[in-house]
Formats: structure tokens, C-alpha cells, sequence
């Protein structure tokens, strides 16, 4: 989804048009989904001791859910049990778009700027990953009964 937005507004035009281009969008949505998961999952979870894994609120109203979901993008439970800034989320990913922009975008996109843009579309569809998190056990009971 991601690539295809990319192609359709020709960010990153280094990459060119075309199925060429697609593919290259493509490939760099691909590894910078990984990194990002690779430093925000295992890496600095493990370094600062963090929990990574998100946990299902499950009860309470739409949008307490939804605010809940939101919330776990900056707070985390530790080792110590508590509740901490996630920093594993925002580093890692800002980490991970900093690699991944000076490594493999074209030339004219390692930009400071760019790795912004990066690191701001990753804590985005991670939120977006742990708002459906919440909801995506209600929905699928909700079509699965008979």
C-alpha cells in the first residue's frame, strides 16, 4: 500500500516510473518495515527492557479503546512492570528511517528531511496497527458467529 502511494505521487521520483520504479518503492517499503520492526521488536525492547508486545484493553467505550491503543505508541510496560516512555517505539523507528534513508533511498532523497518523513510513516502505521489490534477481536467474533 505504501509503494503505491509512493508510485502514485512519485515520491522518491530517484526511483523512476513504471514497474521499475514500483518495484523499487516497493523493495525500500519492505526493508524499511522490517528495520523498523527489527529495532522496535528486538533490539532496543532488549537494551533498554522494554515490552514491545502490545496488550488488548478489550472493554470500555470506542474511543477509550481507541485512546488506549494510541497511548501505547509512547508508554510501554518495563521489566519493573511499570509504565515508561516507549522509547523502544520512537528511537527505534527514528533510528531504523535514518538507516534505511542513508542506505538504500535514492542519493538525492538522504535528506534529513526525508528520514523524518521516514520515521513519521512508520509511528504512524504502527498506530494504526495497534488501534486495529484492539478492535480486530471484536470483529472477527462479530463475523464469525452463525
Amino acid at each position: 500500500m505504501l509503494a503505491g502511494i509512493s508510485q502514485a505521487e512519485n515520491a522518491e521520483p530517484g526511483f523512476g516510473r513504471g514497474a521499475a520504479g514500483y518495484g523499487k518503492r516497493y523493495g525500500a517499503a519492505f526493508a524499511d518495515g522490517t528495520i523498523e520492526s527489527y529495532m522496535t521488536g528486538t533490539v532496543l525492547p532488549s537494551i533498554l527492557r522494554q515490552d514491545p508486545r502490545y496488550y488488548q484493553l478489550g472493554k470500555g467505550g470506542f474511543w477509550r479503546r481507541t485512546g488506549y491503543a494510541v497511548s501505547r505508541i509512547f508508554v510501554t510496560p518495563a521489566d519493573s512492570v511499570k509504565i515508561r516512555f516507549n522509547a523502544s517505539e520512537i528511537l527505534g523507528s527514528a533510528l531504523s528511517g535514518f538507516i534505511s534513508t542513508y542506505s538504500y533511498h535514492p542519493r538525492a532523497q538522504r535528506t534529513v528531511r526525508n528520514s523524518l518523513s521516514v520515521w513519521g510513516t512508520q509511528v504512524g502505521y504502527d498506530t494504526i496497527s495497534s488501534v486495529f489490534s484492539e478492535f480486530w477481536p471484536d470483529i472477527r467474533r462479530h463475523f464469525s458467529k452463525k
